[in-house]
């Protein structure tokens, strides 16, 4: 395989080899011991096919001490149904959640995912925590709102007013790809 170095960054196409990617991610993630340098590996799998396959793999990381992003797209009940159910993951972030070092995301907007990959780089780098941020992604399209000028605190708790009052007698719960249909679910409340 090609081989190169570089300052600025680079992509590795690891192919189907989730094996040899987990390596390069906890070689990676753990630069910052063995190089003195540290990098932020960010590996983007199917989530469905991450932690069913290489769960060793990411213990085998977190045992190491290594940092960075494992990004699980398609995930959720997606879009992409060209072969079946298989890449229609719902049980991926019960099993991130068993590993102590991970933590586990699921976004469902743009501005979401900004502060999650922002606060994981802090943690990271700044606060210099061992940590692996788990994160899915999924493959439907559907419009990005702008970040609530108030939202930032909530997305890392993990739960914040997207809209709506505090009087309301029904509070709709939803994240990932499944906002689409909560915001519907709203919409048709509200109407009635």
């Amino acid at each position: 395989m090609k081989y190169k170095e570089s300052k600025s960054g680079q992509i590795l196409e690891e192919g189907i080899n989730e094996a040899g990617a987990m390596s390069t991610f906890i070689a990676s993630g753990t630069s910052y011991s063995t190089q003195v340098c540290a990098t932020i590996p960010f590996y983007i799998y199917y989530s469905m096919f991450g932690f069913q396959r290489v769960a060793d793999l990411i213990w085998s990381a977190a045992d190491s001490r290594a940092r960075g992003f494992l990004i699980g797209a398609t995930a959720g009940r997606t879009t992409l149904n060209g072969e079946g159910l298989q890449h229609q993951d719902g049980h991926s972030h019960l099993m991130a959640m068993t590993n102590p070092a991970v933590r586990a995301w699921d976004p469902a907007y743009a501005y979401e995912l900004a502060t999650i990959i922002k606060h994981g780089i802090d943690e990271m780098c700044n606060d210099e925590k061992d940590v692996i941020h788990y994160i899915t992604v999924f493959n439907e399209n559907h419009p990005m709102p702008a970040k609530p000028s108030d939202a930032e605190e909530g997305i890392l708790r993990g739960l914040y007013r997207l809209s709506g009052d505090e009087g309301a007698d029904v509070r709709l719960l939803g994240s990932g790809p499944i906002m689409l249909q909560v915001e519907r679910a709203a919409e048709m409340l509200a109407k009635r």
